[in-house]
């Protein structure tokens, strides 16, 4: 083998840069903001204590989450014996960028200190961001809601406890 076998290996290689950095750019031109904006629009139209998170971990990850962060006063007046701490808030809804451009999709749990729960998170899919569209965000939200269902009211094979410490 001769360096001149290399030559299509460095056309791979740079190829799959320019993928990327398409992706990358689509994310800040469309999709980002496809998400944000769909997102902000159900939040408003359901107020059930979510909201629209817009995060930057690092230079080449960002991310828009619909997170629970408190319980709708809706339902916290429609009882007087219901308190705010009666309930566990933080379940998110993760649209992440990842690192190669695509669109990461994914459920964060509620996290209780000492709770033992079957599963933290759970994958939802991966997408080009060219096919990342409101039909798709809004089913993704419909699936994230069951699942907060199914985590708030756990069927019975559902195992669930505390530590012991």
């Amino acid at each position: 083998m001769t360096i001149d076998h290399l030559e299509e290996r460095v056309k791979d290689y740079s190829l799959s840069i320019n993928k990327v950095l398409e992706k990358k750019q689509r994310w800040r031109s469309t999709t980002k903001d496809l998400l944000v904006n769909t997102l902000k629009a159900i939040e408003e139209k359901y107020k059930i204590g979510w909201v629209v998170q817009e995060l930057n971990w690092m230079f080449y990850n960002e991310s828009v989450n619909l997170t629970f962060k408190e319980l709708p006063g809706s339902i916290l007046n429609s009882s007087g014996q219901i308190k705010e701490g009666d309930f566990i808030t933080g379940g998110s809804l993760v649209f992440s960028q990842a690192q190669n451009g695509d669109v990461v999709v994914f459920i964060l749990f509620p996290q209780v200190e000492n709770l033992v729960v079957d599963k933290n998170s759970m994958d939802l899919g991966t997408y080009r961001p060219e096919t990342v569209t409101e039909r798709l965000i809004i089913e993704k939200v419909d699936e994230f809601l069951k699942e907060m269902i199914r985590w708030e009211v756990p069927a019975q094979d559902h195992k669930i406890g505390f530590m012991s410490g």
